[in-house]
């Protein structure tokens, strides 16, 4: 990528943009210090990230990875409870204040009547709603979401979107990699649309999504009906 510098805000959410294999996902796992960046360096409050203890960052970050599989049976509210494991210390079992804080996780994605369900017995849209709240649960300021609407429908698109939002007016900070260009100007405060040739576009989200530069990020005619923010883009 062609020099990008990108600072992100307290209270602030950015939308990442672009086709598939155009690095999406690539640059959240290098924000995250799950890989290196080909160049240049990662800070967290400052420090390079790489030189930081992984339970430390993950109390000030967190990553919802595209899909997240189970290895072990667990119930929803086992797998929640896996968003504590930065603030336990070694072997510490989960006390009173980490069962609370999973169940309004789950309270708040919907999911409190599912608890003791395996999460294997939950349909994708469930599984994907469980899987936030346990990032939730691990209650960092700055969330990394990977495509975080995947296997939801519209209304848990809008639901969950809306919770991160509220999150952020509280002082939180999101970056999401979105397909939905709509969604995205509705959510987000500016976006960073990536062409996967190393060109990229960085801005307020009323200034970079356009119907012209969306029909070059994605190569396919798109269309503009509305005026900010409340546009709808479609193919035409």
């Amino acid at each position: 990528m062609d020099q990008l510098s990108l600072t992100l805000s307290r209270g602030e959410v950015l939308a990442v943009l672009g086709r598939n294999g155009s690095g999406k996902s690539l640059t959240l796992h290098a924000l995250a210090g799950l890989s290196r960046p080909a160049g240049g360096r990662v800070l967290l409050d400052g420090r390079d990230l790489s030189a930081l203890p992984r339970r430390r960052i993950a109390r000030r970050l967190g990553l919802l990875l595209q899909d997240r599989e189970e290895a072990l049976s667990l119930t929803a509210l086992e797998s929640v409870l896996i968003g504590r494991f930065p603030h336990l210390k070694f072997w510490q079992r989960e006390g009173a204040q980490d069962l609370a804080i999973a169940g309004a996780a789950l309270q708040r994605v919907g999911l409190a009547d599912c608890a003791r369900r395996a999460v294997n017995t939950l349909s994708g849209g469930e599984q994907r709603r469980a899987a936030i709240a346990s990032l939730l649960a691990q209650q960092p300021q700055i969330y990394l979401l990977d495509e975080p609407t995947n296997h939801l429908d519209p209304h848990h698109q809008i639901e969950i979107l809306g919770m991160f939002r509220a999150l952020c007016r509280d002082g939180a900070s999101v970056i999401a990699t979105l397909h939905d260009p709509t969604i995205a100007e509705r959510f987000a405060d500016r976006a960073l649309l990536l062409h996967g040739d190393g060109r990229y576009r960085l801005g307020p989200v009323a200034e970079v999504l356009s119907a012209e530069a969306l029909s070059a990020l994605y190569l396919t005619p798109i269309g503009a009906v509305g005026a900010p923010p409340r546009r709808a883009f479609i193919h035409t």
